[in-house]
């Protein structure tokens, strides 16, 4: 099977792209809108950048039913801070209460059952459930369209990481203690239990 990408359905690529880049790890995110309706949103388009300065990325998409920005890109875009919320085995099925495409009165907190407690130097509030959360500031978005299949790249400089002391030993993260989940093609999900190591060579 050969492919041009130009030549096909938005979402026949789109498919193609979630079915090959896995497992990708999960932004649930947290940001709070001008009048101070919180908002949780979860997205596996999900990395990190850089270390110095501290950098990662998240690209959410437009809505489903249209054109019209999410709530998560709106409120970043007016209050350039957020939060990203690492999502474990244990918040898996609340995480995934908080995908739908909610009004923007909506707090996704309060649908998922989500503890939200006050973050050090941003306005939204973290993930009390999850063990890892990153205070962020805006660093930069970049929009390539608003057309349906069109995304927005979002990047954020990390002033504040919070760990569960319990999953951390030194600044290496026991993935047998975080239990994260990552992100397949369509409604699959996988868990990071099964691993195995690798030497990098000597060259």
């Amino acid at each position: 099977m050969t492919v041009d990408p130009k030549a096909e359905r938005y979402q026949d690529i789109y498919k193609l792209l979630i079915g090959s880049i896995v497992p990708r790890p999960i932004a649930l995110v947290s940001t709070i809108s001008s009048d101070g309706i919180r908002n949780l949103a979860p997205f596996s388009f999900f990395t990190g950048i850089s270390s110095k300065p501290t950098l990662i990325c998240f690209c959410p998409g437009p809505r489903a039913a249209g054109e019209q920005r999410k709530d998560t890109l709106r409120n970043i875009h007016t209050t350039r801070e957020f939060v990203v919320n690492i999502v474990s085995e244990e918040i898996a099925a609340k995480m995934n209460l908080t995908s739908g495409e909610y009004p923007p009165e909506v707090d996704e907190f309060e649908v998922a059952g989500f503890t939200a407690i006050p973050s050090d130097l941003v306005k939204p509030p973290r993930v009390a459930e999850s063990h890892v959360n990153m205070e962020c500031k805006l660093y930069l978005t970049i929009e390539f369209s608003e057309l349906p299949g069109g995304g927005n790249l979002v990047l954020g400089e990390v002033i504040r990481i919070h760990v569960d002391d319990r999953i951390v030993d030194n600044f290496k993260i026991d993935p047998d203690k975080l239990r994260a989940v990552g992100r397949m093609g369509g409604n699959s999900y996988t868990r990071t239990g099964d691993r195995f190591d690798m030497i990098r060579p000597k060259v």
